[in-house]
């Protein structure tokens, strides 16, 4: 049974491939806006159904598509890819000495019965407090201008970053244990 990701997002690429797993990426651009009052787990959960419904759609199974959208979050406001560099400099400047919260949502659908597991994954990243000059200095990088709360764990933004609590993975965008875990529910074999 094939797998398909249903991203066009390198990092999430890259995660799969380095853990092993053999898979075909097709694209699910969607709509990420939040709806008015909607919680952080809400969102990422409907947006990777959405996209997990998208790339389902167009897939020949036997396979199971799995898509995942990941944000970042901070006293209940959701942090997403940074407008400007000048929103990239208020993110990094809120996070900066906190500790929030990082939330990814995943859908798997098994084709061709369409069975579905979902999930929500959440790590705490304690951030270290930056000066000015270090944001600056980050920002010029060009590192946090696509990333959800403009920052990158697994690059330069990583030396802020003293402690996490939870799944590494995931502050990246795929939760790989918790991914493997529910390939397995699905019957789902390397072979």
């Amino acid at each position: 049974m094939k797998l398909i990701l249903a991203s066009a997002s390198a990092r999430r690429a890259e995660i799969l491939r380095d853990a092993g797993f053999h898979f075909t990426m097709l694209s699910s651009a969607i709509d990420e806006t939040p709806y008015p009052g909607e919680s952080p787990q809400d969102l990422v959960q409907r947006l990777a159904n959405a996209k997990a419904d998208l790339v389902a759609a167009r897939a020949v199974g036997p396979a199971i598509v799995i898509a995942a959208d990941t944000e970042v979050t901070l006293d209940g406001y959701i942090f997403g890819k940074p407008r400007s560099s000048d929103d990239a400099r208020r993110m990094l400047e809120k996070l900066s000495g906190r500790t929030h919260s990082v939330v990814t949502g995943v859908a798997l659908i098994r084709l061709p019965d369409a069975e579905r597991i979902t999930f929500v994954e959440s790590t705490l990243v304690h951030f270290a407090t930056l000066s000015a000059e270090e944001i600056t200095q980050y920002l010029a990088t060009g590192e946090a201008h696509d990333k959800a709360g403009a920052y990158a764990i697994q690059g330069r933004a990583g030396r802020f970053i003293p402690r996490i609590e939870g799944c590494y993975f995931n502050v990246v965008g795929l939760p790989l244990a918790r991914l493997q875990h529910a390939l397995t529910e699905f019957g789902w074999s390397e072979d």
